[in-house]
């Protein structure tokens, strides 16, 4: 446990860093991503220290200042679209790395823009949906500046544009509503669906490329079928 959560720490500094190099410097005020990053750390319960050491970092260079951002797409096994998002001070090796977990595993490593026209770029907040009405969250969400709604009777999902996501979370919060995590994704605008025979290759392929030390998020286009979710429940 205290392995994986160092590896989440240690992937949660990188987005503040790279949030502070990429997104317009490392006050949080002025920087939505780096607003971002922030709170999905302390969401992540990552300590204080640990994110004023990454802001320090960012502030006057040094160790971690070398890292670039860096982005692949291409598609896996069932021909789901991936765009993989990394941090890395070595973009030969961490290429070399990422391609070979494509190549062994039924996938093709694409040219940039491949897939990328396959995805919209949101603030996506989540949380609980109990006890909350529909009509209500939803003039709260669209008052505060989101785009959209969706609710069944576990949770809510709540998008908007990358710049309005502290904004609208902050309303929410401040109404009382029960945020779970607020962050900036790729949204596919359309989804391709995974048969059972599928989907064991599919979830080693995201698993892969989402336990490697560079790798900052992993975004896809697949749904897994009905028959898939009954065989992983059996």
């Amino acid at each position: 446990m205290d392995a994986q959560k160092g590896k989440i720490f240690t992937k949660l500094s990188r987005d503040i860093l790279m949030a502070c190099r990429q997104g317009g410097g490392p006050d949080p005020e002025a920087n939505y991503r780096l607003k971002d990053a922030i709170v999905r750390a302390r969401e992540a319960s990552m300590p204080r220290e640990n994110i004023e050491r990454a802001l320090e970092k960012a502030r006057g260079g040094g160790e971690g200042a070398e890292l670039d951002e860096v982005v692949y797409e291409g598609y896996g096994p069932a021909n789901i679209a991936i765009i993989v998002e990394a941090a890395t001070n070595n973009r030969n090796r961490t290429a070399a790395e990422v391609r070979l977990i494509f190549s062994k595993n039924s996938g093709n490593f694409g040219e940039t823009g491949s897939v990328a026209w396959l995805f919209d770029r949101k603030g996506q907040i989540t949380g609980p949906s109990a006890g909350l009405d529909e009509d209500t969250l939803m003039e709260q969400a669209i008052e505060a500046g989101a785009d959209d709604l969706e609710m069944d009777e576990d949770n809510f999902i709540i998008t908007c544009e990358p710049t309005m996501l502290h904004e609208v979370r902050t309303a929410l919060v401040n109404a009382k509503v029960p945020v779970k995590s607020s962050e900036l994704t790729m949204i596919a605008k359309t989804s391709v669906e995974v048969s059972a025979a599928d989907a064991p290759a599919v979830l080693k392929f995201m698993d892969l490329l989402e336990e490697h030390d560079d790798v900052t998020n992993v975004y896809t286009n697949f749904e897994l079928s009905a028959e898939a979710v009954e065989a992983m429940d059996a």
